[in-house]
């Protein structure tokens, strides 16, 4: 990406303070003797508090597995753990490697309380990042901040900074209540250290702490920064962004419907000077971070770069995932390769074949039709249906989830630059192992969604059908001509495909669990069957309730106890 964004990871690769290993007790003091602890990080100049920020953006792709017992690397960042748990537990998403732990229990919704490669990552990168927030507001409190000799000027930037951590902090609060329900809730003026076990909090209280934070953030006095003065760092527009989703969540987080104040925290946006992207498939192309029309419409995106943050997590996940291109296997195995990898028609040089669309979404959602399998021909009248690749692949998953070339390949995600070929690129992309492609964490198409929910549960819906008007513009297909529930979670489905809103989106419909609603091996067969409701929350892991006794586990799992 940009050199600001290579030297804001170049930056947090660096910041390695601030965490023990048992996540039960939240200690803040460093691993070990060679960490930075606050006393090396901080003094009188910015860039301690620099990288200290930094590093708590980097909690999202980070793949450190010091503290995490996960399968590899990639599989314990945090952009990749939730979006597993929101895209392949839905229809949307399949996965081949039958052989990593998490995968049979996520593509078939037959996940019980045993250990979890996604579920467990999710977990503990986001208290990971709640942690890490929490002792940086400490550490830049103001009584720190004067007894080490801190400037007034450098003082006022740092309550800039301190801002930027408290929304991270209710972002990665979203992320553990929405997909764990009751999680154990810290501040800063928690008890830390010392073996102290943090208490865990409902639901409804953790969504109620956010939505104060976010709100007194997003306040004029906040010293947020201003919408689209910080890419790819937060501002006002990312608080609004999240205030958006959390109030559309409302009432499956808190028992109450929000939709009023979701509308507000949308027309909060619409007055910052975003606008869509003429082009959607520029929103996901290797240079999005750098593309001018693409940053008016991404809100908050986490920067990767193929230098600098190198796992096989996030946007790299996304790419490397989803094409098979490897080269080096011997004779028949080549026959599972769908290109070769000299054609690297999504920027890298490589693929695993893993992670594949099934053949029922495209046609559902697109209106996929005269699919040529030999050829790689196929119809659609949506742009965004365009963005498959068939060539060599078989149609149905039927009794054949785990054979890599069944259903459809997703370019959704490519690394190529917008204005540029794969030809142009090829010579560029022999060398890219790793994505460049910011993932856009929120961006205004999924806004002007959420505005047209909250308009149409509010009895406004044609309120909101100038903003679908131009998300079909942009999609090349007619506008409906009124706002249904129906066409809202199926526009949801085209627009933020692969994006990790699924799972989330079916839960508020009412669709995630209900046999009413089926997909390909939703509750572990072809057709689909129902499963159960308090599924719509995982299980905590064991370890973490092994090393906190102040925590229950969810209704329903195997070890389960009244609250």
């Amino acid at each position: 990406m940009k050199i600001d964004i290579k030297h804001f990871a170049l930056a947090a690769a660096g910041a390695t303070m601030l965490l023990t290993s048992c996540i039960g007790d939240l200690d803040t003091l460093p691993l070990n003797p060679s960490d930075s602890t606050s006393e090396t990080v901080y003094g009188k100049d910015e860039n301690g508090y620099l990288a200290g920020l930094t590093k708590l953006y980097f909690n999202f792709v980070s793949n450190d597995t010091t503290d995490l017992q996960v399968s590899d690397g990639g599989a314990s960042e945090l952009i990749r753990a939730f979006w597993t748990i929101q895209e392949v537990t839905a229809d949307a998403c399949k996965c081949a490697w039958e052989n990593d732990a998490w995968v049979r229990a996520m593509n078939t919704d037959t996940w019980s309380d045993a250990d979890n490669d996604a579920t467990y990552a999710v977990y503990v990168r986001t208290l990971q990042g709640i942690a890490y927030v929490n002792e940086y507001l400490r550490q830049t409190a103001s009584d720190k901040l004067s007894d080490r000799g801190v400037s007034s000027e450098l003082a006022a930037r740092i309550q800039s900074f301190r801002a930027e951590a408290r929304f991270l902090r209710a972002y990665f609060y979203w992320i553990a209540l929405d997909v764990f329900g009751d999680v154990p809730f810290t501040t800063e003026t928690s008890p830390f250290g010392g073996g102290v076990n943090p208490k865990q909090a409902s639901r409804k209280d953790v969504f109620d702490y956010c939505i104060s934070e976010l709100t007194d953030l997003a306040s004029d006095e906040s010293a947020m920064p201003a919408a689209r003065s910080n890419y790819p760092r937060a501002d006002k527009g990312a608080v609004n962004g999240l205030l958006a989703r959390m109030y559309l969540n409302a009432e499956v987080y808190a028992g109450t419907p929000m939709w009023t104040e979701a509308k507000s925290a949308c027309e909060a946006i619409f007055g910052m000077g975003y606008s869509l992207c003429p082009e959607y498939s520029d929103l996901f192309r290797g240079d999005n971070g750098e593309n001018a029309d693409a940053l008016k419409e991404i809100i908050f995106g986490v920067a990767y770069d193929a230098e600098q943050t190198q796992s096989y997590g996030g946007t790299s996940y996304l790419t490397l995932a989803a094409i098979a291109a490897t080269v080096d296997l011997p004779g028949a195995a080549r026959a599972a390769t769908d290109v070769t990898a000299e054609q690297k028609i999504n920027g890298v040089n490589n693929g695993w074949a893993g992670i594949r669309v099934p053949y029922e979404y495209v046609q559902k959602y697109f209106n996929a039709r005269n699919a040529d399998y030999t050829t790689g021909e196929y119809t659609v009248s949506d742009k965004r249906g365009g963005m498959f690749y068939i060539k060599g692949r078989q149609e149905s998953m039927n009794d054949a989830l785990y054979v890599f070339l069944n259903g459809w390949t997703c370019l959704k995600f490519n690394n190529i630059p917008h204005n540029m070929t794969n030809d142009e690129f090829l010579a560029t992309a022999a060398s890219k192992a790793y994505s460049d492609i910011d993932f856009p964490m929120i961006r205004l198409g999924e806004i002007y969604l959420i505005y047209a929910e909250a308009c149409m549960n509010l009895g406004q819906a044609n309120t909101a059908l100038p903003k679908l008007q131009e998300l079909s513009n942009r999609a090349g297909v007619s506008a409906p001509s009124s706002v249904t529930a129906d066409y809202l979670l199926e526009e949801r489905a085209r627009e933020l495909m692969w994006e990790g809103h699924r799972r989330t989106d079916l839960i508020r419909y009412g669709k995630f669990t209900t046999p009413s609603f089926l997909w390909t091996y939703k509750g572990g067969t072809f057709t689909g069957q129902g499963f159960d409701d308090y599924m719509k929350i995982f299980a905590i892991p064991s370890s973490e309730l092994a090393s906190n006794p102040e925590l229950h586990q969810n209704p329903g799992y195997g070890n389960a106890t009244d609250k």
